[in-house]
């Protein structure tokens, strides 16, 4: 539990200089050199770095303030959209997520330019628009400009509904804010909404955690993403701990919380459909489902991470440099897994979702590079009941192997010797 799988969508904040391995993505040349030659780029993440402030738990491309450069910022991405090859995108795109950072804290006019942008080029009829926000950005106009521009669902990042625990955690809303901006949303018309919650913040008790997530279910959300907090190495929280100016919650009341909330949501009409997240029938959220499915989606902005028929890479995390660039951002840790290393990735990705993967596709990974390695690990943790076979004869987690999560997924993850380790 100490460590919940994640796919972090940005890097931490550094200094403005020349990294290792920065290229300019040969967009042609990515789609040329694909398997079928026709990679159709079926989801759009789009990057705003700026923040009011830094929560100390925070690892994401972030930059506090510099209002100044809101509106090159939109003026620089709208360009970097216009960049984009429309023959990347099939009839439509199934979702599009602006994250951060925090869009909400651009100007009610930039916001509307840089979503207009983003429905222009990307929207279609059936598209989920999905935008993070704080809940001290969502004001009545805010809300009606995201819901003008064909915002319809928003991520609103809760976190605790406790003074002391978002004080622990540098948080700086107040909680009755998080009522008020979901009246303003919904008055708008943006009827979509998921709050994010953290369990496992310093000192937090488990009634305290039932306390917020009882808070949560009465707001009525159609979904919830509840997180277990990961202090991530290089940030504030990180370093307040390895100081011992805090202590972590005790795995054993982590892992009770954790427990509470499969039961308390499952009881509230909430279907877990992945180890963090949980909707109301109709709710699942697709971007998640984007990444989850490996399927492709194309990035914009500093930090932002793509992916297309197997080639990963990241945006370059400078904004000064984002901002003088023209055209696609510059990029760098890019990179097209081997065989082992993509069924290896399928394996994290599939036993995250509670629907696990069909025993087809588990049968055809396993005859594949490094099946013989993985067979036996397979078997190993279905007999110890961390793995099984559901009912519709798929390969899953089990309860306690949700607990234990990250033992299963690197153990099946872990290249063979041929990729230079001893397993």
């Amino acid at each position: 539990m100490k460590e919940d799988l994640q796919l972090s969508q940005a890097t931490m904040s550094v200094k403005n200089a020349f990294l290792p391995g920065e290229e300019q993505l040969d967009i042609q040349s990515l789609f040329s050199s694909t398997p079928d030659a026709t990679p159709v780029v079926e989801g759009i993440y789009a990057h705003v770095p700026f923040c009011a402030h830094r929560c100390h738990y925070c690892d994401f491309f972030t930059v506090a303030g510099r209002e100044d450069e809101h509106q090159a910022f939109v003026k620089r991405i709208l360009e970097e959209m216009g960049s984009f090859p429309k023959e990347a995108v099939g009839s439509s795109i199934d979702a599009i997520f602006v994250g951060g950072g925090t869009p909400t804290i651009l100007s009610s006019e930039l916001l509307a330019r840089f979503l207009g942008g983003l429905q222009a080029h990307f929207l279609g009829v059936d598209t989920e628009f999905t935008v993070e926000a704080n809940p001290e950005t969502i004001s009545p106009e805010i809300a009606g400009t995201l819901a003008m521009n064909g915002v319809n669902r928003v991520s609103l990042g809760a976190q605790s509904f406790q003074p002391v625990l978002l004080e622990r955690l540098q948080r700086k809303h107040d909680p009755d804010n998080v009522a008020r901006s979901l009246e303003h949303l919904r008055e708008a018309g943006v009827e979509r909404i998921s709050l994010d919650l953290i369990f496992g913040i310093p000192g937090q008790q488990l009634a305290q955690w039932q306390a917020d997530l009882e808070m949560a279910i009465s707001l009525n959300p159609g979904h919830l993403s509840c997180y277990g907090l990961i202090y991530e190495p290089g940030t504030p929280l990180r370093g307040r701990l390895d100081r011992g100016e805090i202590l972590a919650v005790p795995e054993e009341d982590e892992v009770s919380m954790y427990q509470w909330t499969i039961s308390r949501l499952a009881e509230a009409g909430y279907e877990q459909y992945e180890i963090s997240n949980w909707a109301k029938p109709g709710e699942i959220c697709r971007h998640n489902l984007l990444y989850w499915h490996n399927r492709n989606w194309w990035a914009f902005g500093p930090s932002a991470s793509g992916h297309v028929d197997g080639l990963r890479w990241r945006n370059l995390p400078r904004l000064g440099r984002y901002l003088a660039g023209q055209g696609l951002s510059t990029v760098f840790d890019m990179e097209r897994l081997e065989e082992d290393g993509r069924i290896g990735e399928r394996f994290m990705m599939g036993l995250r979702c509670i629907s696990g993967l069909a025993r087809e596709e588990v049968d055809g990974m396993l005859s594949g590079e490094g099946g013989g390695r993985r067979r036996p690990i397979m078997e190993r943790h279905l007999a110890d009941g961390l793995l099984h076979w559901s009912k519709e004869d798929r390969l899953c987690l089990s309860q306690r192997g949700l607990l234990l999560a990250n033992l299963v997924v690197a153990d099946l993850l872990a290249p063979g010797p041929e990729h230079g380790t001893d397993s």
